[in-house]
Order: C-alpha cells, then structure tokens, then sequence
C-alpha cells in the first residue's frame, strides 16, 4: 500500500459532534440542490400523466385555488384534499423530493423537512415529549423517504403524527411503498396493523410513475480507485476532505446517534474511505445507508478503494426486507462516487 498524501488530512473518527436541541431540528430544511424546487419548475414527464396530476394534487394540497390548465395536461381541477395528510407514492427518480420541497418552500410560518430516518433519530435523541414540543404546532411536517422499519418506530410515529394533526399541522411524506403496505418483509406487521393503518388514514394518497430521471439506476457502477490513484484524488481535494478506513468508519458510526450524522459531515466536501468490504451485519448496513443518505443530502464526494460501493450490500441483504432501502443508498453511493470521479479526475 502506498503512503498517506504528504499533508495532513483530516478523519472522520476524530469528530464528535455535539449538538443542541434547537441545532438539530434546525437542520430540518431542504438540501441545498432543493433550496429552489418549485412546482412550476418541476417538469413533468408527458409520458406519465400521474406526474402533471402530482403537480396539480399538491397545488391543492398548499391551499391554492387554480383553474384547470390548457393543453397538453389539461383536466378538472383536483378535489379538495380533505385528510390532513398527503402522501407521494412512487419509484426512484421521479420528483417526489422536489414536490416535497416545493409544497414547503409554499408554506407559511413555522415547518420543517426531513427523511423519516431524521425524524425518528431526533425523537430518539431528544425524547418523545421534547419532540412534540418543538414540532407541536408546525404549519407544515414534511417528511422524505417515509418508512417503517421496526415496531418501535410504527408505535412511535403514529402516536407523534396523532398528536401532530391534532395540534393543527398539516403532514406531507413521501415513500416508494403504499402507506397500508408499511413495514411489509421487515417485521411482523400484521401485529401493528392498527397503528399502520391508523397512518395510513392520515394520508390521501398520490401516485406518481415514471423513469428515474437522473438516470442513475442501479446498472450503473460506483467507482472504486487504487491505492495510488486514492492518494492523487484525495491531493486534489482541498482542505474539507477527511481520509478513514471502511470499518473505522462503521465502528464510529456506531458511537454517534444518527441524528447527529449531520453534524459528523459538517464542513466537509469530500470522504475518503479505505478497503470498502461486503457488509454481513445488517445494524452497520443500516448505520451506514443513514450516513449516505446525509452524504447525499450534502452533495459530500466520496473517494473509496476496495470493493466496489455499489457491492457493498450482501445478497442476502438485497433479497430481505430492507431491499429498496439498500438499492436507494446504493443509487446514492454510485452518484457520490461518480461526482468525485468528474470532480478530480486527472
């Protein structure tokens, strides 16, 4: 193995972010390649109508009054949206975060955004009750990538969504799984289907097809360097680079709570990671898909030798439950790779 770049690099090991209540929800905005989604720049796909049906469902939804449009898309105005919930069913790909952050930058007064995964970390880390506190009230919940992964999250987010609507926020999640089909392969979910379905009411939902319109599906590779081409990469990244080994990283993980994930990333541009290996053991694959997703949210470029991150996840893991959880991180990790690619490449 060649030597470390001659300067010294910083690792991900060596932080440990500390962050208040206020600072954690306060992260709860849109990405920055979001900060200007609007539904009149979305471009709906002609191919797929549900799209330009999407679009009008959530115009509706912010309390907006429109005529129907001319022309191509063309149709009745939406019903009005009786529950106080809407809920973006649909693939990767399609706009469902852009819509999602739309209906938010539409919104007045006091709202946040976040995945389900951010929510359900801060309510792990500050306690239910803090929780409600500082979301009680809100205009707007929007919550990204809405899933249920174990029991303890369902009991959770259904009594938080409860006591939410009832104080008069309105809720907007996307998902690519059907809300009554939450939790299906990933645990015993006919034991909890009053609480799904009491979650599932909450929503009118709205399905949205299509292709996935980055084109980054999961035929494409992430890019995996030698030692030598790693060490000229990681020289050519400025200062807001850390360097770490794959399992140190997935041990650190493990000492941070993830909603403090994205306080680990802060002021980083780019990650590199050492010796990438198949994961067995599903708790890091999850810790680690959680990491990426605030990678990805970051737009932090990811420089890796070893295995292939697109591989990264068992055959085992990819047939389970958690399936399409692991396919987005892989989609993510392929682009991450591959923005580090364009970004230094010799």
């Amino acid at each position: 193995m060649t030597g470390e770049p001659t300067r010294t690099v910083a690792r991900l090991v060596d932080r440990q972010p500390g962050m208040t209540a206020a600072e954690l929800v306060g992260h709860l905005v849109p990405p920055p390649q979001f900060a200007h989604a609007s539904l009149e720049n979305y471009e709906p796909d002609e191919r797929h109508p549900s799209q330009a049906q999407a679009v009008e469902a959530m115009r509706t939804f912010s309390g907006d009054v429109v005529p129907a449009s001319r022309g191509l898309f063309s149709r009745k105005p939406a019903a009005p949206v009786a529950k106080p919930g809407v809920y973006l069913d649909g693939g990767f790909g399609v706009g469902k975060t852009h819509l999602l952050a739309a209906l938010w930058h539409r919104t007045r007064g006091r709202k946040y955004f976040g995945t389900f995964i951010e929510y359900t970390a801060i309510v792990g880390a500050l306690g239910y009750r803090e929780a409600v506190a500082h979301f009680k009230g809100a205009a707007l919940i929007a919550i990204d990538e809405f899933e249920l992964d174990d029991p303890g999250d369902t009991m959770v987010m259904s009594r938080l969504l409860g006591e939410l609507v009832a104080s008069g926020s309105r809720i907007a999640a996307t998902s690519n799984t059907p809300p009554h089909a939450l939790g299906e392969g990933r645990f015993a979910s006919q034991d909890f289907l009053r609480e799904i379905n009491a979650l599932a009411d909450r929503f009118t939902t709205v399905r949205i097809d299509g292709e996935d319109y980055r084109k980054r599906d999961i035929e494409g590779h992430a890019v995996s360097l030698s030692d030598e081409a790693f060490d000229a990469r990681i020289g050519a990244e400025g200062d807001g680079v850390t360097v770490d080994g794959f399992r140190d990283v997935l041990r650190h993980l493990s000492t941070v709570h993830p909603s403090r994930y994205i306080g680990l990333i802060d002021g980083i541009t780019a990650v590199g990671i050492r010796d990438v290996e198949v994961l067995h053991n599903q708790t890091d694959a999850l810790r680690l898909v959680a990491f990426v997703d605030r990678l990805y949210d970051a737009q932090v470029r990811i420089h890796a030798t070893g295995v292939p991150l697109d591989q990264v996840f068992s055959d085992e893991m990819l047939a389970g439950g958690y399936r399409k959880k692991y396919l987005r991180a892989t989609s993510r990790m392929i682009a991450l790779t591959s923005a580090a690619h364009e970004h230094v490449a010799p």
